[in-house]
């Protein structure tokens, strides 16, 4: 299987554009220096010439004012909080897990060296697991890569410590170089080879070699690379002398100057990421033995304590709860009395980093606990067994309804120790552990019920049972599974071993071919190893620790690949299955608590800049953001309005206002009143976390008759005028588009000539240090470059929009603006192929024509029966009397509104939500409808329609890809409208809007 990659995903456009407009206006430079080769005594007293090379670097001849002003306009436009100043080189993306974040950041690479020529890149990762994730992904979209950018030549290399030759070519070399390199093979001055002289570098330090290239620093997962041995880290990433540092994670602890943010919440309401469901193994009523679990120990200003659990006597029973406890501690009497915890006390507590326990001292004994360990619970082998069985039950059912789409489903088991797995006798044979024995005693008796017969026809239960599980597991010298660790140089070489066999694999896995389906690991997949088409995480080891829920729910966050490898997206399709043992709402809101310590997303908060990034049309027709000043404006009406209090917080009231639609705004608020209220929502809204054991199967349908309502008249005439598949053309009318570029090109901004500043400082020496302090007489001066070599403007262009060089010579020459061109080249060649960009995809839109593929192409009613429907409850508009389901599920409150009104409103016939398999093909990427109605006015004409839901009908509302899709949508159903009286498509916030087009007849 090869995987494939899209190149046009907006988001990742958009994360690629950020970072890429960082430079805006740089020219395209390079700086080349000399790299000597150093011959030993002997040969330079006989030769007396020293050999050297001609080393290539980055420059950058952007001044810090330019920067920041780059910076600043891509935070407004991003909706993130100005940097006021630009206090470091350090550059922050924030990618949700799952979302693409390596190939972002590797496409950026080359789209940085198309614009302004740069070609030295270090990617610094923090662990063995995550450099060959990047190297596999290198090698993995090396042709892809190729295919985009001309065949630029590029290499890429593993940095070795004990092998630091291709450093001097990295140097050297005038192609794209691209080196990664594991932070712990950088960060220790005494002991990395990377900054000891080295024959095999021409005598040269490695460090050296690197700092001249000036190299563009690409940080993955910082947070782990900043903080290890103290901050070197850091200090090791700024000792590269780097040109910038880019730093990419989903869960940054320095945030440094953020220029783009795709965070945790944005990735699911966007649906880039897997639908999240838990499947909860609570123990209830077991409260006839002594339970003591740990939670954690504290130690707070010398007060060291524990938090655990306990099954306290309440008025309402026996309730497990937690307390703090100190040494010397009666149990007996915190839980109010309890008999069975007579003679139970609490012993030593120790809070030692690596060595955290408590002493629990019982009749006859002791036992010492670890965080997550617990005393007198049910047999935990049972509670297993039942996970097991869950897990296998949960990917038996997906495996039914994802194969027929070529998709393979994969699960995977978190277990505490390998030996519970996997274990050596004394001859070092391999033995089964516990939890493979049950795996396989439970997957037989899966395969007997008869609701998973078609999945086993003609297969060996017997073989199966042990071909579709497999450990990954750290490997040590003697080819022996071992529990993970990289806290020491041989660590990391047995992390090594069972990393390149999971990375080798990767494809094979997603394979049909491939038996294995079901993957235990210890924590060698904690981070780096993401296979797309993990649809079950089972947790057999304690899952409540810091951090530990994002980590691990991350391992199958990824939208799923069929055999094609190509992605497939929907949460139709992508739900992912947590199989843990606390209840779904204790998970819900401890992943919340999760996301908001590591993202600084702060639920229910409202942050003065939260409005500064909404596009809003001035008096003269220009598209502009809102911007701060008013972003605050806003925010301190919020407040006076009591709908917000002091620190930003919602209030009840701003719910209430939302819900029913009656919230009160400033006039000057107006035009963007419906995105200011979807700000408002999404902020006031929390992290929408199902509940497995409320998925149902939606049925359809049937009427009096006993008949399915799909297959009645009504619902056939109505189907008949939408069913039919099409296909499009796009046809250009190119004297309007260049009609178009010319006007927009004219209203265009000013190009300003380069600048010199001139700044001042106090430099003051004392005891503290060396201090400088900016005086305010600064200056500025503008620069008359009549000698600047002026580029290719036409060829240049031409890469840059696609356009023939006769087309661009119009427009150019039109727009009355190539003085503009002689006063900054590469300013003007930015400012006019955005120009002219922004009106192709316009103008692909406006030139759309559809055509119906014939009698063959169309999509079958029968599809309602094969295709199952499945939804939540608390998503579910139930038992109607109009739908072709029993139950109608939504994805949002207008859907679930609109809903309503049908069921509601007499005119209504019959309505159908339209499934995830009715598509419209568009140049954007494919469509999906909402509704199918039947209006019947006045009990006679019939009226049939396709309903797009929306909260707004202003286009100004809208994302640019939707409401470009929308008029795609109107150009199919046209196409298709030839008969008598056809299928109108209508835009609708309600089903009064509908109605109100109904009338129209």
């Amino acid at each position: 299987m090869k995987l494939h990659f899209e190149p046009d995903l907006d988001y990742q456009m958009q994360a690629i554009e950020a970072v890429c407009d960082l430079f805006r206006g740089q020219e395209v430079c390079r700086t080349d220096f000399t790299v000597a080769m150093k011959q030993p005594d002997e040969m330079q007293m006989s030769l007396g010439v020293e050999q050297s090379d001609l080393g290539v670097g980055n420059q950058l001849t952007l001044l810090d004012d330019e920067l920041l002003k780059n910076l600043t306009d891509i935070q407004l436009r991003g909706g993130l909080p100005p940097s006021t100043s630009l206090a470091s080189g350090d550059f922050t993306v924030e990618m949700e897990t799952g979302t693409g974040k390596t190939y972002v950041y590797l496409r950026t690479i080359f789209e940085l060296n198309k614009r302004y020529g740069f070609t030295k890149f270090v990617v610094v990762v923090p662990s063995v697991a995550i450099k060959e994730g990047v190297y596999k992904t290198l090698q993995i979209t090396e042709q892809h890569f190729k295919g985009l950018y001309a065949g630029v030549p590029f290499d890429y290399f593993l940095y070795d410590s004990a092998k630091p030759g291709p450093v001097r070519n990295f140097a050297t070399s005038s192609n794209i170089q691209i080196m990664v390199v594991t932070v712990g093979a950088i960060n220790k001055k005494e002991v990395n080879n990377l900054y000891k002289e080295s024959e095999k570098t021409g005598g040269e330090k490695p460090i050296d070699l690197i700092k001249a290239t000036r190299p563009i620093v690409i940080v993955d997962e910082p947070q782990s690379v900043d903080g290890g041995l103290a901050g070197r880290g850091k200090e090791a990433l700024d000792a590269m002398n780097p040109l910038c540092t880019l730093r990419y994670s989903a869960t940054h602890v320095d945030k440094h100057h953020m220029v783009f943010r795709l965070d945790a919440v944005d990735a699911y309401e966007r649906k880039l990421v897997k639908q999240i469901e838990v499947a909860s193994a609570t123990i209830e009523d077991a409260h006839n033995k002594p339970f003591v679990r740990l939670v954690k120990v504290e130690n707070k200003r010398g007060r060291i304590s524990a938090k655990v659990e306990l099954d306290k006597q309440t008025g309402a029973g026996v309730q497990r709860d937690e307390v703090t406890v100190r040494d010397g501690d009666d149990l007996q009497q915190i839980v109010g009395g309890r008999a069975i915890y007579a003679d139970f006390w609490i012993g030593e507590i120790s809070t030692a980093r690596g060595e955290e326990f408590m002493e629990l001292r019982y009749p006859g004994g002791e036992v010492f606990l670890h965080p997550g360990q617990s005393h007198g619970d049910v047999d935990a082998l049972a509670v297993q067994r039942e996970m097991i069985r869950r897990t296998i039950k949960e990917h038996l059912d997906k495996e039914k309804h994802l194969r027929p789409l070529g998709i393979k489903v994969l699960s995977l088991f978190f277990i505490d120790a390998v030996g519970n797995y996997r274990h050596y006798d004394a001859d070092g044979q391999p033995i089964k552990g516990v939890y493979a024995q049950i795996f396989e005693e439970e997957y037989r008796r899966a395969a007997k019920l008869p609701a998973y017969q078609s999945l086993f026809a003609g297969i060996n239960l017997e073989s199966a049972a042990e071909e579709v599980h497999n450990g990954y597991f750290s490997i040590d010298k003697k080819g022996e599974w071992t529990n993970t660790a990289e806290n020491n140089a041989s660590n990391r070489e047995n992390a090594e071993r069972a990393y390149n066999l999971i990375m080798k694999e990767k494809e094979k896995l997603l394979s049909f071919a491939t038996p294995l389906k079901f993957i235990f690991s210890h924590s060698a997949l904690k981070e780096g190893w993401d296979n797309p088409n993990v649809f079950q995480i089972c947790t057999l080891r304690d899952i409540q620790t810091e951090r530990e829920r994002r980590q691990t729910i991350g391992r199958g966050l990824r939208l799923c690949v069929n055999q094609d490898g190509e992605r497939v997206r929907g949460f139709e399709v992508n739900t992912l299955t947590v199989v843990a043992t606390e209840n779904y709402e204790q998970f819900a809101e401890n992943l919340q608590k999760e996301i908001e310590k590591d993202t600084g997303i702060r639920f229910g908060i409202v942050e003065q800049h939260q409005f500064a990034a909404i596009a809003v049309v001035d008096a003269d027709g220009h598209v502009a953001p809102l911007g701060i000043m008013k972003s605050k404006a806003l925010w301190e009406h919020l407040k006076a309005a009591g709908h917000i209090d002091a620190k930003g917080k919602v209030q009840d009231s701003l719910k209430t206002a939302l819900k029913n639609g009656t919230l009160v705004l400033p006039v000057e608020f107006d035009v963007p009143r419906a995105q200011i209220a979807e700000v408002l929502r999404k902020v006031s809204g929390r992290l929408d976390i199902k509940n497995a054991d409320e998925r149902r199967q939606v049925p359809l349908r049937k009427g009096k008759d006993g008949k399915a309502v799909y297959l009645s008249d009504e619902f056939k005439a109505l189907w008949d005028r939408i069913k039919h598949q099409t296909t499009y053309r796009v046809q250009f009318d190119n004297a309007k588009l260049v009609t178009d570029c010319i006007a927009a090109l004219q209203k265009a901004p000013v190009i300003a000539k380069a600048r010199l500043q001139w700044r001042k400082a106090d430099i003051s020496i004392g005891k503290a240090g060396v201090a400088a302090t900016a005086k305010a007489d600064e200056a500025t001066v503008v620069l008359d470059e009549s000698d600047i070599e002026l580029p290719d403007l036409l060829t240049d262009l031409q890469d840059r929009t696609q356009l023939t060089r006769r087309t661009i010579v119009s427009i150019l020459t039109g727009s009355g603006r190539l003085d503009d061109f002689k006063r900054n080249p590469q300013q003007f060649i930015e400012l006019t192929a955005e120009t002219v960009n922004r009106c192709k995809r316009l103008a692909l839109v406006d030139g759309i024509k559809y055509q119906t593929l014939g009698d063959q192409h169309v999509y079958a009613q029968e599809l309602f029966e094969k295709e199952e429907l499945t939804g939540y409850l608390k998503n579910m508009l139930l038992d109607t009397q109009k739908s072709i389901y029993e139950h109608v599920v939504y994805d949002s409150t207008t859907e679930r509104d609109f809903a309503d009104g049908l069921e509601k409103n007499e005119a209504i016939k019959l309505y159908t939500k339209l499934p995830g398999w009715f598509k419209v093909p568009t140049p954007l990427g494919t469509y999906n409808p909402d509704w199918a109605v039947l209006v019947e006015e006045g009990g006679t004409q019939r009226l049939y329609f396709v309903v797009e839901t929306k909260s707004s009908l202003f286009t100004d509302d809208l994302r640019d890809k939707e409401s470009a899709k929308i008029e795609c949508g109107k150009a199919h159903f046209a196409a298709l409208g030839v008969g008598e009286n056809p299928a109108r498509y209508v835009v609708a916030r309600s089903v009064g809007d509908l109605l109100a087009e109904a009338e129209k007849g």
